[in-house]
């Protein structure tokens, strides 16, 4: 199975960025391939952080590069790359947000019903490991798609 660190790398080969910019681009193509093939991606640990969804393991992987950028992977694990879809479906979520720095990526999950529902009424500075759930996560993709169609 694919993992979020598989999925990262393949956006790092993409781009150098930070890790709060790789944790969102992660956190939106799972919650778009939940959505579109009703299926996870990965396994979801996405929790309600301050400046987003946080993946723990991932966050603990890069968190040496505080608010610098990580260098780009040179490759594509081989979970990624023998499976096309998959690889053409990361190229789109890129493409859809990787033209957005991380602290756009944050305000735009901010405004989404699965972070602000796993927050539950906390302050913006209140620290929070509350799950994010994935019936949330395809709420939210429904909302998305209803607007883009109205």
């Amino acid at each position: 199975m694919i993992t979020i660190h598989d999925v990262a790398r393949a956006f790092l080969n993409m781009e150098s960025m930070s890790p709060k910019k790789l944790q969102k681009l992660c956190f939106y193509a799972y919650s778009w391939y939940r959505y579109y093939f009703n299926k996870p991606l990965f396994e979801n640990k996405f929790q309600a952080w301050v400046h987003g969804p946080v993946d723990p393991g991932l966050y603990h992987a890069y968190k040496e590069y505080g608010w610098a950028l990580i260098p780009r992977e040179t490759t594509v694990p081989d979970s990624i790359t023998d499976d096309t879809e998959i690889y053409e479906f990361l190229e789109s979520v890129f493409e859809s947000y990787g033209h957005l720095d991380a602290d756009e990526l944050e305000a735009l999950t901010h405004d989404q019903i699965p972070w602000k529902r796993a927050r539950n009424g906390l302050q913006p500075y209140q620290a929070s490991n509350a799950p994010i759930s994935d019936q949330d996560i395809i709420e939210q993709a429904q909302v998305e798609l209803e607007d883009a169609n109205s």
